[in-house]
């Protein structure tokens, strides 16, 4: 299938044979939809916090946090580019098609928090952003004849206005971490970034940080990462042969956000906290956000602490009581259904069993109502083991075909808004090998075209979905104003984000 040059090229990547030969086979056979169960639903898999326990919650974490017992970290995935916020204006400049959002653009265009960089970009080749034609406008704000915003990452884009400057989301997390990821004035924050973009956060990061230092009395410790080329699949043609370039090199593609996985291996911290970077609000509205971050990094800890309390007493003899207390805690708390004849099973194989499910890293997952957003929910799903637990998962992981799946996945109750909080070292305080509880199978196939030629690409299992498929999993109930993310520059336009 490969050629010797072929091999050389994978080598140069940093990839491995073996992995990109497996990586074909998943194209030849395909990947196994999973089976659901039945949506997670509150009181079922999902937890509904009264206002009690958000309160005790909040404050086990506040102090675990003030005392330096635990090292917090953010982790922002920012890589993505902002060119699909911007499809309809680029469909206006690029094709002179104007649809209702242009039209919204462009008699709104003062209520946006680049306005004044935009009015001042005009200025400078002498035009009038008020007397200026639209294709004018629109060019100078997408090109790179002016802010050039339909070249950048999101969060380098102005999102929110306020008295002393405009914030990009950037800075907003920095505010954010300032907030819940705040170990004894420590705020230690990640994020992913493009290559051809780094230098610009690492600027605007120059620039920003010592203001945002002397107001909220932090000390900001913030890191970049790339998405490695190692992590890139490769490409096939429909006949699922390795796809060429016109020099008839491999074509590898990026492998989605499950390649992050990598990136969030490498970091060190007991606590991490995983946003997406647009999913960001103004200061007059970020008390929930705030609120329901320390809880659900709360509600690890208090996990956490029961998990590591029973790898303790299986440390020992196990008799039947805890056998029967442990199957209880997870059927009911963290919502693991052992095998069918788990029943059939000897003492010695269910400790087994049950050490290799606590000894997992944990995360709590926050969850809105669902409100008929694209993406992920959270489910019931059968795993490879027989088990079944909880599991965030995606359309593409579900065959829609099937009436009783498509059913169970379309009445779900909640929304991913990917809000999550991760606990990823074991007892002893070593960092899990997040590799090893990644499902393989559960990674996407999808249909693109490159040089006017289709193929067919494959994305890793997900972040948030088969990448962290064997974790224990604690789905909360948080609400709808923290989830505010901007998938089109209208969006900006929102009450939320005024």
């Amino acid at each position: 299938m490969f050629i010797e040059n072929d091999i050389q090229q994978i080598q140069e990547r940093g990839s491995d044979l073996s992995v990109v030969e497996e990586q074909v086979r998943y194209f030849e056979k395909g990947f196994p939809f999973l089976q659901l169960s039945k949506a997670a639903t509150v009181g079922d898999g999902v937890i509904r916090l009264t206002d009690e326990d958000i309160a005790q919650v909040i404050s086990e974490f506040d102090k675990s946090a003030a005392d330096g017992e635990i090292a917090l970290l953010k982790f922002v995935p920012a890589s993505g580019a902002a060119t699909r916020m911007f499809k309809s204006l680029f469909s206006f400049l690029q094709e002179d098609k104007k649809d209702k959002s242009v039209d919204e653009f462009f008699t709104k265009l003062k209520d946006f928090a680049f306005y004044e960089d935009l009015k001042t970009s005009l200025a400078v080749d002498g035009h009038d952003i008020e007397s200026a034609d639209e294709k004018t406008i629109a060019s100078y704000f997408l090109t790179s004849k002016g802010l050039g915003y339909g070249e950048l990452p999101k969060g380098l884009l102005k999102f929110h206005n306020y008295t002393e400057r405009s914030r990009t989301p950037l800075e907003e997390h920095l505010v954010e971490g300032a907030k819940y990821a705040n170990a004894g004035s420590n705020v230690q924050i990640h994020f992913t970034v493009s290559p051809e973009h780094r230098d610009k956060f690492e600027k605007l990061v120059v620039e920003v940080v010592p203001s945002y230092q002397t107001q909220y009395g932090v000390r900001y410790i913030v890191s970049f990462s790339e998405q490695k080329s190692s992590t890139d699949t490769i490409a096939v043609n429909l006949d699922n042969t390795p796809f060429r370039e016109k020099d008839s090199s491999l074509l590898f593609r990026p492998a989605g956000h499950g390649a992050l996985l990598e990136n969030l291996a490498q970091l060190d911290a007991d606590i991490i906290f995983i946003k997406n970077i647009d999913n960001v609000v103004p200061d007059r509205i970020k008390s929930e956000t705030i609120t329901y971050k320390k809880a659900l990094a709360g509600i690890v800890l208090r996990y956490q602490k029961k998990i590591f309390a029973y790898l303790d007493q299986l440390a020992g003899n196990a008799d039947t009581a805890l056998l029967a207390e442990l199957d209880g805690f997870f059927r009911n708390e963290l919502c693991v259904i052992p095998p069918v004849d788990f029943v059939s099973w000897n003492n010695d194989q269910k400790k087994a069993y049950f050490v290799g499910k606590l000894d997992r890293p944990l995360r709590a997952c926050g969850m809105v109502k669902n409100q008929g957003e694209p993406g992920g929910g959270p489910f019931w799903a059968e795993n490879a083991d027989g088990s079944s637990s909880l599991q965030i998962v995606e359309s593409a992981q579900v065959d829609v075909d099937n009436a009783d799946q498509n059913s169970i996945f379309k009445n779900s109750t909640h929304f991913n808004p990917v809000d999550l909080v991760c606990a990823v070292k074991n007892k002893k305080s070593e960092l899990y090998d997040l590799k090893k509880f990644r499902d393989p199978l559960t990674g996407f196939i999808t249909g693109k075209s490159k040089d006017g030629k289709e193929l067919k690409a494959q994305e890793l299992p997900g972040l948030w979905n088969g990448s962290m498929a064997d974790w224990n999993t604690l789905f909360v109930e948080v609400p709808l104003i923290t989830f505010n993310p901007v998938k089109t520059v209208n969006d900006l336009l929102r009450e939320q984000h005024q």
